[in-house]
């Protein structure tokens, strides 16, 4: 006998709201699971599918419950009912597992949605199992089979609905409507059981109905229980999530303004980690180092160093662990495009409130400016103090010198006809007018040699030593000259040019030992103010000598200006050339600038200030004029306290014809002229107790008309206080010193009381 069943309204619609609140739950749920990481993840995971499947479970039981049917007592299999629990609430949990890893992808929703629908259908026929009754039971497969295409549908739609954000009333409407699938499922597979009577089976009446009734409202109560305190975990988890999104928002926003002013100060900062990588940089610091952000970030400190300062910089790291702070230390950086920076650095380690490591913020300081006048600032500081000693020692050797030329020259008047004998004399001669000229350059060196600047026209210098320069140079050396036609005067010493001149054209021609081209240029040149390192501005004269020589390495270029520095061989150079020539540059106002490349030539140009625009004087290289080696009878009184070039000095003026009174002090001189008759007096300038030009001013107060010349070893003399003091340059030649007592006597009696501009005749060494 077939069965009639029928339905308690009352659980049928407890059952259904339990499935809305289920399905709700499960949506809320699903999105705390989407908003957590780790193990806050997994807890929200097996709470989703706790109150998802508990709650179909309930759904399903409830509706169980519901069901009835007149004459036949209902019992229920605990095991089974537990299975059913199990199965629903294993098969849900991982669907959401599915769920939360596919992050929106359709495949995987699918296959879980078919996987948790098939097992929401097992979990509602193990239920069914569970039912003990006195009755067969048998199934409708055209109701089985929907109920179970329902399960499907519903469960892959709850795992899409639970991918998504969405808002509570749109999530409230999904609940309802995945709810009513979720019960739609149920009814009809209870559609699908047909109840039929066992034989001798008989018709029973007991209070099973209230029994059941009880029991529905006890799992739906636990139902509610459960799914309302699910919604209340979620949200006090959803407050708390938005404090702390508000906390990490206001956070970021913080780091966010501490990273713009970070990257906006004007100081080059940087921060690193533990291991020493950038992690950030300032603008400035970017700037400095000339990297990009992105070049910059990730990559170790010490890239940026070069490897003696790298080195330096990992063994101060450790030091800096552990104190937690390093003072400034300097280090040598070096920037993109390859130049080298004088840095000091100071860094300190950041850490937060419980001691942990942050990072090391650390400051960069360009010090390189500093670095570069302090050397600069030495280097003038030991070319002084070589210029001092140098000066000294030229002026002592010119003595020497002058008793060496002295007494060769009165030697060699008194040798007889000996040819062997002379050539010896010319050679010993010859030496001492080299050892002249290396005086000359070391005084032009230490800017204390006798300049005469006067206006002159370069170009007929360079043309009137034309024949010295293409002799020097030799026949495998091409010279080119350009001149501007306009070119103005230069005020320059034109023996001093002439010499550097030859000093520079010599070095080209070292320069070309296979031969090759120089070409000499001279054109007006208008300098603003800074353009040429310690020349104001103005107009100067500018000559180039440009060859094609070898060239020199940016090493040798930086000290080719040295005293002393030569890459010649050893005997073949003084490495004073271009010292004298930079010497002579900056004694007369200009300057001297290098350019060089290896395996480009070498240009040297000489800036050199300009005269007064007068009447154009041809310069004719200077050279020695034929004079009588006499004169005529006179009394002249000399004065050096060094013997040697007194005893000299006095032989020379004797031989030439001349009385002379030898004194060796100022005082002696003085005392000497107020009891002899003298016609002129010759004074050395350096002397100790009283200087030459002490001595011209004493002699001027009491004998106004004496003439007198000055003897001087170098050009330590103050200009404004010669006056019409003539002034001769040791070392001399008898020739010279002839030549200079005529001129200071003549110029005595004709202008005996008018100023003159000083006169100083300068030895002349043979190139």
């Amino acid at each position: 006998m077939i069965l009639t069943s029928m339905h308690n309204p009352v659980l049928v619609c407890i059952s259904i709201l339990i499935a809305i609140a289920a399905s709700y739950t499960a949506l809320d749920l699903a999105s705390r699971v989407r908003a957590s990481e780790g193990w806050l993840r997994q807890t929200w995971l097996c709470t989703a599918a706790i109150g998802m499947g508990g709650g179909i479970w309930a759904m399903h039981f409830v509706a169980m419950l519901a069901f009835s049917m007149p004459g036949m007592e209902v019992g229920y299999d605990v095991e089974l009912t537990v299975a059913s629990l199990l199965v629903a609430v294993l098969v849900t949990g991982i669907g959401f597992a599915v769920m939360s890893h596919a992050r929106g992808a359709i495949a995987p929703l699918i296959a879980a949605g078919l996987f948790m629908g098939l097992g929401i259908v097992a979990m509602h026929y193990i239920g069914m199992s569970a039912m003990q009754t006195r009755a067969t039971l048998r199934y409708d497969p055209v109701w089985l089979t929907l109920s179970v295409l329902i399960a499907i549908v519903a469960a892959t739609a709850a795992l899409w609905l639970a991918s998504r954000e969405s808002k509570s009333v749109v999530r409230l409407g999904a609940a309802v409507l995945m709810g009513t699938a979720i019960a739609g499922m149920h009814f009809a597979g209870m559609r699908a059981a047909t109840f039929t009577m066992t034989a001798g089976a008989g018709m029973e009446h007991s209070d099973a109905n209230a029994t059941q009734a009880g029991l529905a409202v006890s799992v739906s109560g636990a139902a509610f229980l459960i799914l309302a305190l699910s919604l209340v975990a979620a949200m006090f988890d959803r407050r708390f999530a938005l404090l702390a999104q508000r906390e990490a928002e206001a956070l970021r926003q913080s780091e966010e303004r501490f990273r713009s002013l970070y990257k906006g100060t004007p100081l080059p900062l940087h921060a690193l980690d533990r291991f020493g990588v950038i992690e950030h940089v300032s603008d400035a610091w970017l700037e400095l180092m000339g990297y990009t952000r992105d070049e910059a970030i990730g990559r170790r400190f010490v890239d940026f160093l070069t490897e003696a300062s790298a080195s330096q910089f990992q063994r101060d790291w450790p030091e800096l662990m552990r104190n937690g702070s390093a003072h400034a230390r300097e280090y040598r950086g070096v920037t993109k495009s390859g130049a080298l920076l004088e840095l000091v650095s100071a860094a300190r380690v950041e850490r937060d409130g419980a001691g942990n490591f942050l990072y090391v913020v650390g400051g960069l300081t360009d010090v390189t400016a500093r670095h570069q006048a302090e050397q600069a600032l030495r280097q003038a500081q030991k070319l002084e103090a070589m210029g001092q000693l140098t000066g000294g020692i030229a002026h002592d050797f010119n003595n020497l010198l002058a008793v060496v030329l002295g007494n060769l020259e009165l030697l060699r008047k008194r040798v007889p006809e000996d040819a062997k004998a002379l050539r010896l004399l010319t050679s010993a001669y010859e030496g001492a007018e080299r050892g002249a000229a290396l005086t000359q350059r070391l005084l032009a060196f230490a800017r204390r040699q006798d300049l005469r600047p006067e206006p002159v026209d370069v170009p007929a210098l360079i043309r009137g030593m034309a024949n010295l320069l293409q002799r020097s140079l030799g026949p495998r050396v091409k010279v080119d000259t350009q001149f501007s036609a306009s070119l103005p005067l230069a005020r320059v010493d034109a023996h001093q040019l002439e010499m550097a001149l030859l000093n520079l054209a010599v070095n080209a021609r070292d320069a070309m030992p296979d031969g090759g081209y120089l070409d000499i240029a001279a054109f007006e040149a208008v300098l603003a103010e800074g353009e040429i390192a310690n020349l104001p501005a103005g107009l100067y004269v500018c000559l180039i000598l440009t060859d094609t020589g070898e060239g020199m390495d940016p090493e040798t270029l930086a000290r080719a200006t040295d005293p002393f520095f030569t890459t010649k061989g050893v005997g073949k150079g003084t490495g004073l050339g271009l010292s004298m020539v930079q010497g002579l540059a900056a004694q007369s106002g200009g300057s001297l600038v290098l350019r060089s490349a290896i395996g480009q030539g070498t240009c040297a140009t000489l800036y050199l200030p300009t005269a007064e625009r007068t009447a154009r004087q041809k310069a004719e290289p200077v050279r020695r004029e034929d004079a009588e080696a006499t004169l005529p009878p006179m009394t002249i009184l000399v004065v050096d306290d060094d013997p040697l070039v007194l005893a000299n000095t006095a032989a020379m003026l004797e031989d030439l014809g001349a009385m002379v009174i030898p004194t060796a002090s100022g005082s002696a001189a003085l005392a000497e002229l107020q009891c002899s008759a003298v016609d002129i007096v010759v004074a050395d300038q350096l002397m100790p107790g009283m200087t030459g030009l002490e001595l011209v001013e004493m002699i001027r107060e009491e004998r106004p008309e004496m003439p007198v010349l000055l003897v001087s070893g170098f050009a330590d003399i103050d200009r404004d206080a010669l006056k019409d003091i003539h002034v001769l340059a040791k070392p001399f030649t008898q020739e010279a010193l002839a030549r200079a007592v005529l001129l200071v006597k003549i110029s005595t009696l004709n202008f005996p009381v008018q100023a003159r501009s000083p006169t100083s005749l300068p030895h002349e060494p043979k190139a």
